[in-house]
């Protein structure tokens, strides 16, 4: 006998179970040092919303549709219980190297963050050689530039980069087609190129894939609209993926984790490792790694935690209109979109 579907939340009942959050980061991270989240106590477990500040309504609708998918709708059957990940570097100095990766015990792999605005290409390379010194020539090392390089940068940086044995490099371009440029020019190289926000932010996901502009894609649960939604993506495009997350809570982490655990093929360590970023969280079982892995669990929220960490007076109705006004395009959604829209009250 089929189960009765669970009814979604109305927003009236969303704003009653939120709570919006303010973690501090150990590390700025891309020009934030703290993250704010808000927070939702769904039937299936708490779940989390949260785009980044200055995304636009439309672009957080995906989020908000994660975000009820995961409190709302029991999660598919998982395929593995744990979840090897990689250590994240920002684009800290050399001295501070060390104390980051030391939050990460037992990862093999380090995504280091490069084309930081305000850096050159010396300030990369002394990031990427001493974080290799530290790994060893056993360990992965893979970069992101977040698009930050047109494509002559992109291949000059990638050639400076290339003798440290790159696993891959993640959106060295901004565009699909300049993507695809790169990826003809360093191909002989054999660095694979990986598409990050050609995928989550594209208003079609599967171009970068259908053209040919990517070796890999880098999928994030809350951008691509839930676990299903990824799953989906992940099926049609054809391409090995790299399960990751977009500086979350480990209520966010535990999303990104189930539907790294759905996926058949799981080639690489996943990005799923930057509540050790976080200075607090919002359990008192954070997801962060042990021995280079992380559980495929729900955390409990301790609620003594999300207290101590609520976010002001005025960035909670910040926060809360914003829901209130992303909700309204999650309803307008139609069903050619592929997504669910959000119940009328």
């Amino acid at each position: 006998m089929t189960a009765t579907p669970r009814p979604l939340p109305t927003l009236a009942e969303l704003l009653e179970l939120a709570s919006v959050v303010s973690l501090p980061l150990h590390t700025t991270f891309r020009g934030v040092d703290t993250r704010e989240a808000l927070i939702l106590r769904g039937p299936e477990g708490a779940s989390e919303f949260s785009p980044f500040v200055e995304y636009s309504d439309e672009e957080a609708a995906a989020w908000l549709a994660a975000a009820i998918d995961f409190g709302w709708v029991a999660t598919p059957p998982t395929l593995r219980d744990r979840i090897p990940v990689n250590a994240t570097l920002p684009a800290v100095g050399v001295e501070d190297i060390g104390s980051v990766l030391d939050r990460y015990p037992g990862c093999r792999t380090i995504k280091i963050k490069v084309a930081e605005h305000g850096q050159t290409l010396g300030d990369d390379i002394a990031r990427v050689r001493e974080a290799r010194n530290r790994l060893g020539a056993d360990g992965r090392i893979r970069l992101d530039a977040n698009g930050g390089w047109n494509v002559d940068e992109a291949e000059h940086a990638i050639h400076a980069l290339a003798e440290f044995d790159l696993e891959y490099v993640e959106q060295p371009c901004a565009s699909v087609d300049d993507l695809w440029e790169i990826r003809q020019r360093v191909k002989y190289m054999g660095i694979p190129v990986a598409a990050d926000e050609s995928v989550r932010k594209a208003d079609d996901p599967l171009d970068v894939a259908r053209r040919g502009a990517a070796d890999l894609l880098v999928i994030k649960a809350q951008p691509l609209g839930g676990i299903r939604s990824a799953l989906d993506i992940v099926e049609r495009a054809g391409l090995p993926v790299v399960v990751s997350s977009a500086l979350d809570t480990s209520i966010g982490i535990a999303m990104g984790a189930h539907l790294a655990a759905c996926i058949p093929e799981l080639e690489y360590d996943c990005g799923l490792a930057t509540a050790a970023l976080l200075v607090a969280d919002v359990t008192a079982e954070p997801l962060v790694p042990v021995d280079g892995s992380i559980p495929v669990v729900r955390p409990e929220l301790d609620e003594t935690l999300v207290q101590q960490s609520l976010a002001s007076t005025d960035r909670d109705l910040w926060w809360r209109q914003r829901l209130e006004r992303v909700y309204g395009v999650l309803q307008g959604w139609s069903e050619s979109t592929g997504r669910h829209a959000a119940p009328t009250e």
